[in-house]
């Protein structure tokens, strides 16, 4: 990797970004020179992504349902970094959990980390973007937006939220330069995902037998999503959300 910033291109926000999907997002836009900034609760993974990806990348440890905390921390952001020019919103929690067991008290929790600190983060950022009348904020959804699956419900509807609001963001800032899209991952090969089908073989057959394409995907396979949403290539795309899931969400 690059142990100089004064190639880089742009700044870029990964909420979630030191390990799964997000570190993969976070390769990508390092190899393309863009100084990433990690925002992520797990110090030791932190490190880790610092040290693999150097001068390109910051670190910053930060648990996104602390709302209050939010409008400081982009202050502290761009007073460190100058502009943010794209803001991925990958962290996310889930919880499997048969619907009658699912407590207010967890639905709130879902809602708050994978739904209201979206909202709250990307209006903080679009706040520093709207001056330049530039910028792109990226969300990650799930397959649990695009039908209905069993025992997520929170998860559910925290990301069918997340697709609702990428096009009321895309509709309010586009016109005022910021572009807004979606990615909407079908089932990828992660170290989580790996544990969770091993132990649930009846669950991997039915994510594999809907899937055309036959296979999971990849973490990069996502990541070059991303990064074509971030990139010039898609300067008048807003508003939409693109399912990379090997045609899961159409498949039977």
């Amino acid at each position: 990797m690059s142990d100089s910033t004064a190639a880089a291109t742009k700044v870029a926000i990964v909420t979630g970004g030191a390990s799964g999907l997000g570190l993969a997002i976070v390769h990508k836009f390092v190899q393309q020179n863009i100084k990433t900034i990690i925002l992520g609760r797990d110090q030791e993974k932190l490190d880790n992504a610092k040290e693999t990806f150097g001068d390109l990348c910051a670190c910053y440890a930060f648990d996104l349902s602390n709302l209050a905390g939010i409008p400081p921390l982009v202050q502290e952001l761009v007073a460190a970094h100058g502009q943010i020019d794209i803001l991925v919103n990958n962290a996310g929690i889930n919880q499997k959990k048969v619907f009658e067991d699912v407590t207010d008290e967890d639905f709130q929790r879902i809602i708050q980390t994978n739904l209201t600190s979206v909202f709250a983060l990307s209006r903080e950022v679009a706040k520093t973007m709207l001056p330049r009348q530039s910028g792109c904020i990226i969300n990650i959804s799930s397959m649990a937006a695009q039908y209905g699956m069993p025992k997520v419900v929170s998860y559910s509807a925290a990301k069918t939220g997340v697709e609702g609001m990428t096009r009321a963001m895309a509709a309010d800032l586009s016109p005022q330069g910021i572009r807004v899209n979606c990615v909407a991952p079908g089932f990828i090969a992660t170290a989580m995902s790996a544990k969770a089908f091993e132990s649930d073989p009846e669950r991997k057959n039915r994510a594999l037998s809907r899937t055309p394409m036959g296979r999971f995907g990849t973490p990069e396979d996502v990541a070059e999503a991303v990064y074509f949403f971030a990139s010039d290539a898609s300067k008048f795309v807003t508003g939409t959300v693109l399912p990379v899931d090997g045609g899961n969400s159409i498949g039977f």
